[in-house]
């Protein structure tokens, strides 16, 4: 009896194609593969925009520069950037919510589950089966890591840096959230995204605070996702009425980008918008306390403002409402434990009330209250 012959090894399929189908069927809309030093002329830009102060309170920012101007520094042994998008595109236009002033909007990206969890496990998961397959090591990366993920999109091909300085995809718009894997693979590069900006400049003069100081370059210190969710102390007066009902993040510049018009809806159950994240009422986050604030944004964006700098952005939305009923809400925040608060309570107020009550708000603010930003606040009354 003959012996059965031993079998072939069957060598794996070519890596790239295989690793991107592989990232396509975990959830991914857009794959691509970069040197990790293809975005190395980011790393300048990034360094300007520091020395210019551009980054207000985002240390972090400063304090990894050099790591995150160039991913070698980050991992020495990388010889590929594979750059992942995840599409996210809202089934409705976002700048329609801001008339709805009795309501707060949240940036389309933190209406839904942390994209931090869901993308950061698929690329953890594909990252094991590709050493597994292939060999070498895998890091993954989201936009929480010293990494410059942007210029690596563009790279990779995913897209372009548009003139609001965040990724516009052919395909899918302004609306990708991006991770990447570093890895010591040796893979070809995907042709690099070319700018299709143009002359289009809607982006830059739609901004409600003209964060944009040019084309393609940012001020953070006046961006209102900036201002509602990193910056810690009371959001500057310039910028108050601007802010609108916008509660966590302002999605303007995306929304209005020309290319959305070829985003098709995002159907990814695992980041679907979560329904009380959709337009909530203003007066209903207004009585949150530390407690209902983490029970309701547990595992989402938001948790990362803590409750009282939600609140204080509520309540510059409840002042900019023009809604009588806003008023005793505002009152009653007034009271709030947090002087953040009862700051923009003061103000609030003072958007709401007729030159009577803001005389009569001033007074008793100065009575009562010995905090010196709440005192500030009513001191401005009538400034």
């Amino acid at each position: 009896m003959m012996a059965a012959p031993t079998p072939t090894a069957v060598p794996p399929p070519d890596p790239p194609a295989a690793i991107r189908q592989r990232l396509l069927a975990s959830g991914f809309a857009a794959v691509g593969f970069a040197a990790p030093d293809a975005g190395a002329a980011a790393g300048a830009r990034l360094h300007d925009f520091i020395r210019a102060g551009r980054h207000g309170e985002m240390g972090w920012l400063a304090a990894n520069a050099d790591r995150r101007a160039d991913p070698r520094a980050l991992w020495p042994a990388a010889r590929t950037a594979i750059v992942v998008g995840a599409n996210y595109a809202p089934d409705r236009d976002p700048l329609a919510d801001l008339a709805r002033r009795e309501r707060g909007t949240i940036s389309v990206y933190a209406a839904r589950r942390d994209y931090h969890d869901v993308i950061g496990r698929r690329l953890r998961e594909t990252g094991r089966w590709i050493a597994a397959t292939y060999g070498g090591e895998c890091k993954s990366f989201i936009d929480t890591a010293p990494l410059l993920e942007k210029p690596l999109a563009a790279a990779a091909g995913i897209g372009w840096q548009g003139k609001h300085t965040n990724l516009v995809s052919p395909e899918f718009g302004s609306w990708l959230f991006l991770g990447v894997i570093l890895t010591t693979l040796d893979l070809a590069p995907t042709p690099a995204g070319v700018d299709r900006c143009g002359s289009c400049r809607a982006c830059l003069d739609v901004c409600p605070t003209a964060a944009f100081p040019a084309p393609y370059q940012l001020d953070a210190r006046r961006c209102i996702s900036y201002l509602t969710i990193e910056h810690k102390g009371p959001i500057a007066r310039e910028f108050r009425r601007a802010v609108g009902n916008r509660i966590f993040g302002c999605d303007d510049c995306l929304a209005v980008c020309p290319w959305n018009k070829f985003a098709q809806t995002a159907s990814d159950l695992e980041l679907a918008v979560r329904a009380d994240l959709s337009l909530p009422a203003l007066a209903e986050l207004a009585t949150l306390d530390d407690t209902a604030f983490r029970a309701r944004f547990r595992g989402t964006a938001l948790k990362r403002t803590g409750r009282d700098r939600l609140v204080r952005n509520v309540a510059i939305a409840l002042g900019n409402s023009g809604a009588p009923a806003a008023v005793p809400v505002l009152e009653a925040l007034c009271r709030d434990p947090a002087p953040l608060v009862r700051a923009m309570a003061v103000w609030g107020l003072g958007e709401l009330y007729d030159r009577a009550a803001r005389a009569a708000l001033k007074a008793r603010v100065l009575r009562d209250d010995a905090d010196p930003t709440v005192r500030a606040e009513a001191e401005a009354l009538d400034a």
